[in-house]
């Protein structure tokens, strides 16, 4: 396990810091995921390789930024150390998590590589991550869901999105919903046991460890192809991406 960091660019332009969830293979853990549900899960860096993709593309277009990457990179497996249903973890940001579910192993890697990123206040922060299979049953497997804090950063990248014909959707950071994440235990659980609004819950526990003042973008994405299409075989897919590096253009070009 490793969080990976890049660094290109110069130190007087504003900092964009990229973040990618790099789960190499995820069993589930304790909480095993089915054969079925763990057929494709090669697929749960997708995150980490949609922040390599959009970091590639920015290098090539040589847009003005302080570009941060960070990958953290772990297998979700059993083992004999394995952590387990009911633990409470410290997050690098000095906050307890209750371990509700083994399978919720995304936005607690996520959670730390934000904190990282948080310590170099950059102007903004975007994070990909192949998060819950709720935003999959709101959207379908084509349109990756988005979470901001910032209402004029959803409103460039709805524009961005247009421009491109690169389709992303906005889900709302419904502060009511925070209640499904308290523990008994700790400053938060790791996910709701309710079955409700998954990939909102998975976004607000995210936006925990995010200042009010730093501009957070976070995607929820499917990162595969379930059919293939013109232009778009079966497998590994990139959403979004277009989407986001035409956004980061129009901000920072």
């Amino acid at each position: 396990d490793q969080l990976i960091a890049w660094h290109w660019g110069r130190k007087d332009h504003p900092r964009v810091t990229l973040i990618g969830k790099g789960v190499s293979f995820d069993s589930g853990g304790l909480d095993i995921k089915s054969a079925r549900g763990m057929r494709l899960m090669k697929k749960d860096m997708g995150g980490a390789a949609h922040a390599a993709g959009v970091a590639s593309a920015i290098m090539k277009l040589d847009l003005p930024v302080r570009l941060q990457v960070l990958i953290p990179a772990v297998e979700n497996a059993i083992s004999g150390n394995a952590y387990r249903p009911g633990d409470v973890l410290t997050s690098r940001s000095g906050k307890t998590i209750e371990v509700e579910d083994t399978d919720a192993e995304g936005r607690l890697i996520l959670c730390d590589a934000i904190s990282r990123a948080v310590e170099d206040d950059p102007d903004l922060i975007i994070d990909f991550a192949t998060l819950t299979g709720a935003a999959r049953v709101a959207l379908g497997t084509e349109v990756p869901a988005f979470f901001t804090n910032d209402a004029t950063v959803a409103q460039d990248l709805m524009a961005a999105s247009s421009s491109v014909d690169d389709p992303v959707w906005q889900l709302p950071l419904h502060k009511s919903y925070r209640q499904l994440l308290d523990s008994d235990i700790a400053d938060i659980s790791n996910c709701s046991s309710s079955g409700y609004a998954g990939a909102i819950t998975a976004a607000l526990f995210l936006d925990e460890f995010v200042p009010d003042a730093i501009r957070w973008l976070h995607f929820d994405v499917m990162s595969w192809n379930t059919r293939e299409r013109a232009g778009r075989p079966r497998g590994g897919e990139a959403m979004g991406l277009r989407a986001v590096v035409e956004f980061l253009q129009r901000r920072y070009a």
